[in-house]
């Protein structure tokens, strides 16, 4: 499936009833999934987030710039943020499946349909831009709505699409297709706008234009793929540094966060905390995370529930309004509940619905449960070691095992609930039709698909519980020595794990037709299995003579 990400933004954040009419608009459109809806009352601007199939987003973002240039009054909207229409800006972003360039197409689409069927004047900008003189949005919105009556009379400016006469109420719409883009605003200890803007500039890549020897020259700023700008929200009764992260590669949001505060401290402000506005990938909090643990010598090979608190409270997320993750980090608003409903039950509840009558969870899914467990006792381990008095200097060393133990676990924990999914498939194929030979050739290859699934995710255990035995030894080795029984039962378990699995993997492989698969995935499965039995000893051994009782 092709997903594309949608981010309109509509001159409207403080009337709640014409902000609901439009996202109603854009909800009717099947097949589209609204993520966020983010009004800013200072800015009078509301972003809103969502996601979907390329043609279904198109039709629903049509459907939100019409309503918002039906209700949306340009002359006489005000606030903080640049603008020049009801839907000042609408973005295309690629998610999966689909490149840059197909992107920029619907993009094209959509900015034309607005053009000929709204009658608004469209620009296109970023990579639905063919004309790069004319690509960049500041450069495009110079001179805002008021200086737009004016604008789109210069040859140079004509739009892309839609009439060459500038409309009063509904202004114009800037549609493109870019990168995913994060918006992070830095909060000061300063009502200025002046010294906000001061530090903005010593930050963003545009920088400023300074005199040299009677020249004016350009300073660039420190951050690259930074766009910046100061402004005073009187909501909040502060200043702040509005930043849009082009390419959080190149910036992450930590260093923009850490660079604010550099740059504010020389100019005697503090930073007192930052805000996001919109959604983010649950990459740039982690990473965000493990950057700030890592500043304070700290172990990286934590959760990463406990990565997101770490990044939220280091960067002050949570000082202006409560932070969500379920609601801000965009792998989250996409989940599939159902991808992970074993492992988001309780234990009690888990273990209830493994004793009830039901099939599944099985012997795969507790396989990889016990898995997880085994590699969670080696990677507190490594977690010990890292924070214990008198080894400050070996914090990074244990750091990086944990980290190795989180990358097990997770892979683990996933594979719960793949194993189930595995025997739900497999059951589903037995259920479909067999009234026709068509019918009986369908469901005999569904059969035979899904089997093949239910021996590769047992195999997958085997593969991720004999590899995480690695951090079990090292630990028993290394780790503190008042845990070596902890690895210890790690070791066990992942044993454990690998056996069980490797049962499922032999008794699915019965129901397969293609021998020379079966006989190859038997064959790697009884290898590891005999090397994980040898390990387990290996393990134990040390276990028992660092005990010593």
């Amino acid at each position: 499936m092709q997903l594309i990400e949608c981010v309109p933004n509509f001159s409207e954040g403080n009337d709640l009833n014409i902000i609901k009419q439009i996202t109603d608009e854009i909800e009717k459109v099947e097949g589209v999934r609204l993520l966020n809806v983010d009004p800013g009352k200072a800015t009078n601007r509301t972003v809103v987030t969502m996601v979907g199939e390329p043609a279904a987003v198109i039709e629903a973002a049509y459907r939100g710039i019409k309503k918002a240039g039906e209700l949306i009054d340009m002359s006489k909207h005000k606030g903080e943020h640049p603008r020049m229409g009801a839907t000042d800006v609408c973005p295309l972003i690629p998610i999966a499946n689909i490149s840059m360039e197909e992107t920029a197409k619907y993009a094209q689409q959509l900015a034309k349909r607005v053009g000929e069927e709204l009658s608004i004047p469209v620009y296109l900008y970023e990579d639905a831009q063919p004309n790069k003189e004319r690509s960049n949005l500041s450069l495009i919105r110079a001179g805002e709505y008021e200086g737009f009556f004016k604008k789109i009379k210069e040859p140079q400016w004509k739009p892309d699409f839609g009439p060459a006469e500038f409309d009063a109420k509904r202004g114009g719409t800037v549609i493109g297709a870019r990168d995913f883009l994060v918006a992070y605003n830095v909060n000061l200890n300063t009502t200025s706008t002046r010294r906000a803007n001061a530090i903005a500039f010593d930050v963003r890549e545009a920088g400023r234009n300074i005199e040299v020897g009677g020249k004016k020259v350009n300073q660039p700023g420190t951050l690259k793929s930074v766009k910046a700008i100061g402004w005073f929200i009187e909501e909040y009764g502060v200043a702040q540094i509005s930043m849009n992260l082009t390419n959080i590669n190149i910036t992450p949001v930590h260093i923009a966060f850490d660079e604010v505060c550099t740059k504010a401290t020389a100019r005697g402000i503090r930073v007192t905390g930052s805000e996001l506005v919109g959604l983010i990938p649950l990459k740039a909090m982690t990473d965000a995370g493990k950057y700030f643990l890592q500043k304070q010598k700290r172990s990286t090979g934590v959760s990463e529930k406990e990565l997101i608190k770490i990044a939220i409270k280091s960067m002050g997320l949570d000082e202006l309004g409560p932070f969500r993750p379920e609601e801000r980090i965009i792998e989250y608003m996409l989940a599939d509940k159902a991808s992970s409903r074993l492992v988001s039950m309780t234990l009690t509840d888990f273990a209830n619905e493994t004793a009830s009558e039901s099939p599944a969870p099985g012997g795969g899914s507790i396989s990889a449960y016990v898995g997880a467990l085994g590699v969670s006792l080696g990677t507190m381990v490594a977690n010990l070691s890292s924070h214990k008095k008198g080894w400050d200097d070996r914090w990074k060393e244990f750091s990086d095992w944990a980290e190795k133990g989180e990358q097990y676990k997770n892979e683990l924990v996933k594979l719960v609930d793949a194993d189930t999914l595995a025997f739900n498939k497999i059951m589903q194929a037995f259920g479909l039709p067999k009234s026709t030979d068509e019918e009986k050739k369908i469901r005999k290859q569904a059969i035979q698909e899904a089997t093949k699934f239910a021996i590769e995710i047992p195999y997958k255990v085997m593969e991720t519980a004999y590899a995480s035995m690695d951090v079990m030894k090292q630990m028993v080795i290394e780790g503190n020595p008042n845990s070596v029984t902890d690895a210890g039962v790690g070791a066990l378990c992942a044993r454990s794990a690998v056996i069980g699995a490797y049962m499922n993997v032999r008794i699915n492989a019965t129901s397969y037709d293609d021998k020379a698969f079966v006989t190859d995935i038997i064959a790697r499965g009884a290898a590891i299995e005999s090397k994980t039995m040898a390990l387990e000893t290996e393990i134990l051994k040390l276990v028992n003579e660092k005990i010593g009782v």
